[in-house]
């Protein structure tokens, strides 16, 4: 199947409002998979209860906040890794920096090779009006 895009209507420059306006792709989530979910989807293809599979995860949600919290990333073999970023204000002087300045600090996940490879792999269609098919396409459909 497909990945889903509709169209979404903006500013041809962002902030100009007399610019005009452009087309561009926007992804449509086909529902959410919650934790019960992944846990038992898990369970299926291995020899450990949905439960173990929950224990598991929780540690690793623990053990990921605590790592991130001490500076390092966190390299998850084949599946990516977890890293802290900031962003500040910034200032002409070192001597006028203040920690306050500090944004709210940000957790990237990073794919390594199996998932980098799906974003290479994907198919695209673009949702039709109500009513009508999808557009099906091996790529992302000219604008």
């Amino acid at each position: 199947m497909a990945q889903l895009v509709t169209l979404k209507k903006t500013l041809a420059k962002p902030g100009v409002k007399d610019s005009g306006f452009k087309y561009g792709a926007c992804t449509v989530n086909q529902g959410k998979t919650d934790l019960s979910t992944l846990c038992q989807l898990i369970a299926a293809r291995s020899s450990i209860s949905s439960a173990d599979v929950r224990a598991v995860l929780d540690s690793l949600n623990f053990i990921v906040d605590f790592e991130l919290k001490q500076g390092r990333i966190v390299q998850l073999d084949t599946f990516g890794s977890f890293r802290m970023t900031v962003g500040s204000d910034r200032v002409d002087d070192k001597k006028d920096f203040t920690t306050s300045m500090i944004r709210q600090p940000k957790i990237v996940f990073t794919p390594y090779a199996a998932l980098r490879e799906t974003r290479k792999t994907i198919k695209f269609s673009v949702k039709k009006e109500e009513g009508t098919e999808p557009e099906e396409g091996g790529e992302m459909p000219e604008l």
